[in-house]
């Protein structure tokens, strides 16, 4: 379960793990994966064998080990581990574009918002999150099969209560008009959002965000002449995310001389440095370089937010 939805069910990080919960199983940073609890089950790994048995009553965040000494974590399932460890029925959205859509559609507790299409469920997880108690997400996707696979994600992970999803082709039917002059937010991730744009507008409450999702400029171009007639503050983004490692490394530095230079600048230590440093005695200590990481994202897509007008 991802999020608490009654005081009985509270998850946090001290909370025992049981039988039938969902735990993200760390190996590192980038190898984890989504296992449910059962008590004669047995996670096989290149680590070894760990059985399920041993983990339960271990809180969150334990170190569990193999049966060869082996260790990993059991973490709780919060949103941002899912969106790392869902399978990828569709291209997802990822944390830096999520949490900037969550922040920009102004969603808190009590919003009723409407998405589509679903998907992989990454993002509708997120939103999911942030309107509970008495808020309610409801995603649409015209794929029968993928909005099945999204229903049966969201009852693994305890949301079910707070997402609804329906099978719908928003671009060419839009919204349901039950949902008329309700939706707080609105979120559309569709090949042709032009089109779906004026059932949007017709859904949301007056002062109602808009977000559009489009890997294309040529598609932003489209929405944006689709928002001019009953939206305003129209802002397009790109999120690009620059990640850096830190790492601890070794280096040697020399003695300064009378002129205020070193013998020698500070570099990392090599095996035979101590060999012919000209009697100069230099001294190794640890020091933290921080470079870009290689595995930096690059564009992901656009993303487009408008303000329904008022109309006194």
């Amino acid at each position: 379960m991802i999020l608490p939805i009654n005081p009985a069910n509270k998850l946090s990080f001290k909370r025992c793990i049981k039988d039938g919960d969902l735990v993200i199983v760390y190996e590192r940073h980038d190898t984890m994966k989504a296992v449910k609890v059962s008590e004669d089950g047995v996670l096989q790994n290149r680590f070894g064998a760990f059985k399920h048995s041993e983990w339960i009553g271990k809180p969150f965040g334990s170190k569990v080990l193999s049966n060869k000494g082996s260790f990993v974590y059991l973490l709780a399932p919060t949103a941002e581990l899912w969106t790392l460890v869902l399978s990828h029925r569709t291209q997802i959205l990822y944390i830096a574009d999520i949490s900037f859509v969550v922040m920009y559609l102004e969603i808190v507790p009590g919003c009723l918002v409407l998405e589509s299409g679903t998907g992989s469920g990454s993002l509708t997880t997120s939103l999911a999150r942030a309107v509970p108690p008495t808020g309610h997400v409801y995603t649409f996707d015209f794929h029968e099969q993928r909005a099945a696979s999204a229903r049966e994600d969201f009852e693994r992970t305890g949301l079910s209560n707070l997402v609804t999803v329906g099978v719908r082709d928003i671009q060419g039917e839009g919204f349901p008009d039950e949902f008329c002059g309700r939706a707080d937010s609105v979120f559309l991730d569709l090949p042709q959002p032009w089109l779906a744009i004026p059932s949007a507008g017709k859904m949301l409450k007056p002062d109602g965000v808009l977000c559009s999702f489009s890997p294309c400029i040529e598609q932003v171009q489209r929405s944006c002449e689709a928002l001019k007639s009953h939206f305003t503050d129209v802002r397009t983004f790109e999120v690009l995310l620059r990640t850096y490692d830190v790492r601890q490394r070794i280096v040697e530095s020399c003695p300064v001389n009378e002129g205020g230079s070193s013998e020698r600048p500070p570099r990392k230590r090599r095996q035979g440095s101590a060999e012919g440093n000209n009697g100069i005695e230099c001294t190794s200590s640890p020091t933290v370089m921080i470079r870009p990481s290689g595995e930096a994202r690059g564009h992901t897509g656009y993303l487009t937010f408008a303000r329904l007008k008022c109309f006194v």
